[in-house]
């Protein structure tokens, strides 16, 4: 999704593939069933709306700022305060939830650990791409992440991918390839600034993907709360370790900008998560494109950037192969909710 996006980034449901004609497709999905976390709140598809959209509104703005600061900052110490200023947000909405315990507590700390590593790899090069691509060009890269988790998928976890999703994936692909040509085709030099920033995207991409994965082996035994607690300790202090490679010190106002990034971005993961509780995996997926326009309207206020007519057409297949993904996974019964409550932090 959005940097930052794309995001990016505590959903209490997790889907599983139930077939009538096989009774060990039914077993599985009780088993899993039995280690998920509780079931909605409630069912309360507005309010659910209302708080996704406002997440990526925040993680919008949130990259905003990043871009800001991306000519005066190194990735590394932006990362930092994106982190280490969403903690605070992180444990007062654990408290106030009764969770502060759970987000404590692991069963598989090398799995939060190396969840972290990418996880921070994907914010850097992101925050990286930021200062070197326009924003909704970024925004737009990052909706490959689904089509590289479902590559993935398969290939790590063995899931299995018939025609349909054989198809979005080559039609989401094709977006990109379309969406990239311009900086990494004929005539692109790696001493071009935006053949640099599409490649740290892309990368940062697919590292979400691999991300992905992770999380969705982690809440099988560990509380979402946790995995959202861990990773921003994480990426706090893996990205303090980047000021062994040169730190520069904000101004007042940069520090204020520097802070209001990782309150934004801890809110921002709040709301998030917090919109299902209320709805659905599948319901809330396509709300997701949506920061696209925010994207667009930010981008073309604050730093007069327009997307072209090659990104925009990239970007709507890279859609339409992650919706016919969505209408898929519905149709097969799979809500993977619980996996995308705990996305990376958008970057």
């Amino acid at each position: 999704m959005t940097a930052d996006s794309q995001t990016c980034f505590c959903v209490c449901t997790m889907a599983v593939t139930v077939t009538n004609n096989q009774a060990i497709d039914l077993s599985r999905a009780k088993a899993q069933g039995r280690a998920m976390a509780k079931p909605l709140t409630s069912h309360r598809p507005i309010l659910a709306v209302s708080l996704k959209l406002g997440a990526l509104v925040l993680f919008t703005s949130m990259s905003a700022l990043i871009k800001v600061l991306s000519a005066d900052f190194p990735a590394g110490e932006m990362v930092f305060f994106r982190s280490l200023f969403a903690i605070p947000v992180i444990i007062l909405w654990l408290l106030a939830r009764g969770e502060l315990r759970q987000g404590l507590i692991v069963k598989k700390p090398m799995g939060h650990f190396w969840r972290g590593v990418l996880g921070t790899g994907a914010m850097g090069l992101t925050f990286t791409g930021l200062g070197l691509l326009p924003l909704p060009e970024v925004t737009a890269i990052g909706y490959a992440t689904p089509i590289f988790t479902l590559i993935l998928a398969a290939l790590m976890l063995g899931e299995t991918i018939r025609l349909v999703r054989i198809g979005a994936v080559a039609l989401g692909l094709l977006g990109v390839l379309i969406m990239l040509w311009p900086r990494l085709g004929t005539g692109a030099s790696l001493d071009q600034a935006a053949t640099i920033g599409a490649l740290c995207v892309l990368a940062a991409t697919v590292a979400r993907a691999f991300v992905q994965i992770h999380i969705r082996q982690l809440v099988q035994v560990d509380h979402a709360a946790a995995i959202v607690f861990y990773f921003s300790l994480t990426a706090t202090l893996l990205s303090g370790l980047t000021a062994f490679f040169g730190w520069v010190t904000p101004t007042p106002e940069q520090a204020a900008i520097l802070i209001l990034t990782g309150l934004v971005g801890g809110v921002a993961q709040i709301l998030v998560t917090s919109s299902y509780r209320f709805g659905q995996a599948s319901m809330l997926a396509p709300y997701d494109y949506a920061s696209m326009l925010f994207a667009i309207i930010i981008g073309y206020i604050w730093f007069d950037e327009w997307p072209t007519l090659v990104m925009l057409a990239g970007a709507m297949l890279v859609i339409a192969g992650n919706v016919v993904v969505i209408w898929r996974e519905r149709q097969l019964g799979l809500e993977r909710g619980k996996a995308r409550s705990v996305t990376d932090p958008k970057g």
